[in-house]
């Protein structure tokens, strides 16, 4: 073996002793928990801002207390059609428990009549508008809300009375009147994005009884003159899908 053999074996053998020594000299890896694992819970809590639309259906029943129907009951009918408005509220939550306020405007267009016992007359009934002033209570299973509500209600109405026979179509009376009640209902929401909500929501207005005196519009009598009075008692059923925007932050962590 000649002497660059014998050197360069040599330095491979240094080499590879200074490479255990550094080696050895390194401290050993640190350990690093992980982190712990963080649940999203969707919050409810905070002003919202929403719009609701549907179908509603008024029960409506007349009977003449004064004027030509005295004592005469002179029937019911359904006023049906479409709802469309918006709410705002606030909504507070306290463990898995939702509790809130919320007023509610919508516009409105249910209308139905029916002829009278009355003869030659048929009496109509339009809803344009109502509106929910009501408290909410709730449960909540993360994004997801079911809740019970209830509080006063208000109805903008329009009565008419419509001839039949040889007067076919003619309105000869009608009255105007905003009529104020109860109302409870029941919805479900869901949380389905950032801030963003869904619902359907079914609501009974109990409108009560009340006395309507109806005057002529100049089709048989001088505009402005008695004609006669009604009582006249209204139910109303609404089923509305809803979205809201809830303004805060949507999530909380939990660990």
């Amino acid at each position: 073996m000649n002497r660059k053999m014998i050197f360069a074996l040599g330095a491979v053998s240094l080499a590879a002793v200074a490479t255990q020594a550094n080696a050895a000299d390194l401290a050993a890896r640190p350990y690093t928990k992980a982190p712990p694992m963080i649940a999203t819970v969707y919050d409810w809590s905070g002003f919202y801002i929403g719009a609701n639309g549907g179908y509603g259906s008024s029960h409506n029943c007349w009977n003449g207390t004064a004027g030509f129907p005295v004592g005469i009951a002179e029937g019911c009918h359904d006023a049906t059609g479409a709802v469309a408005g918006g709410q705002i509220g606030y909504r507070w939550q306290s463990s898995a428990f939702v509790f809130g306020l919320e007023a509610q405007g919508d516009w409105a267009d249910l209308s139905g009549r029916n002829t009278s016992a009355v003869l030659g007359v048929a009496n109509r009934t339009h809803i344009d508008a109502f509106g929910l002033f009501t408290g909410q209570v709730g449960y909540a299973w993360n994004n997801a809300l079911l809740y019970v509500k209830g509080g006063a209600a208000v109805t903008s109405n329009q009565y008419r009375g419509i001839g039949t026979g040889g007067l076919a179509g003619a309105e000869f009376d009608g009255a105007n009147e905003t009529r104020w009640g109860g109302t409870v209902g029941v919805g479900f929401e869901y949380g389905f994005a950032p801030n963003w909500s869904v619902g359907l929501e079914y609501d009974h207005l109990f409108m009560g009884r009340h006395d309507v005196t109806l005057t002529a519009n100049g089709a048989l009598a001088p505009v402005g003159t008695f004609s006669r009075t009604d009582s006249i008692r209204q139910d109303v059923d609404l089923i509305t899908a809803r979205i809201n925007y809830k303004f805060g932050g949507p999530v909380i962590a939990k660990y």
